[in-house]
């Protein structure tokens, strides 16, 4: 089995079971000197035989991103003893997809996206108030476009482990790798 088609198949059942937030996804990045970033952020589809997801291209995993185009995403489903975890490269959406996306968003998330300069220090609350009051008065009246700062990346799965928890820590693990275009499988031990 691909391991895309896999990852839907679970998906679909976390999602179908109600498990709480099942988009979450924790996103390792490193830096340029291997220093690893580790934060959760929310899964938006899949695309190109990999995951996206969308954020600031100011923000820290972003210059992580540029400076280390590899990362990883996990996704951890306790209610289910479920655990996904996936490794590859990582590159922007194109403008039309970022595009597309940030249109969907509803407008508080559009105008939140204007007003914040992700991962810069701020003086105090009172500061990201007025800035976001800058921006609502800014786009009063319009349609609220996605900013060149802000889009989607694409984590193009190299491989992938997909890991369910057992009686005793007796866990069973698989694991896809991609070698020279072809999807190999294998189990791993607990």
């Amino acid at each position: 089995m691909h391991p895309i088609k896999q990852f839907e198949s679970w998906f679909a059942e976390a999602q179908a079971a109600g498990v709480a937030m099942p988009e979450a996804v924790c996103l390792a990045t490193a830096d340029a000197d291997g220093r690893p970033s580790a934060r959760m952020v929310l899964f938006k589809g899949v695309a190109d035989e990999g995951l996206t997801f969308y954020t600031n291209y100011t923000s820290r995993k972003a210059e992580q991103i540029a400076a280390n185009p590899h990362a990883a995403l996990v996704f951890h489903w306790v209610e289910m003893e479920r655990q996904m975890r996936f490794e590859g490269r990582v590159a922007k959406l194109d403008a039309e997809r970022s595009d597309a996306y940030f249109a969907s968003r509803g407008r508080g998330s559009r105008l939140s996206a204007w007003a914040s300069r992700q991962s810069q220090t701020v003086d105090d609350r009172q500061q990201l108030e007025r800035q976001y009051a800058e921006i609502v008065e800014r786009f009063e009246g319009q349609e609220v476009p996605r900013p060149d700062f802000w889009g989607g990346y694409l984590l193009t799965i190299e491989r992938a482990e997909f890991w369910v928890g057992r009686e005793h820590r007796f866990h069973d693990r698989q694991e896809f790798r991609l070698v020279d275009g072809v999807w190999t499988e294998r189990r791993l031990q607990p």
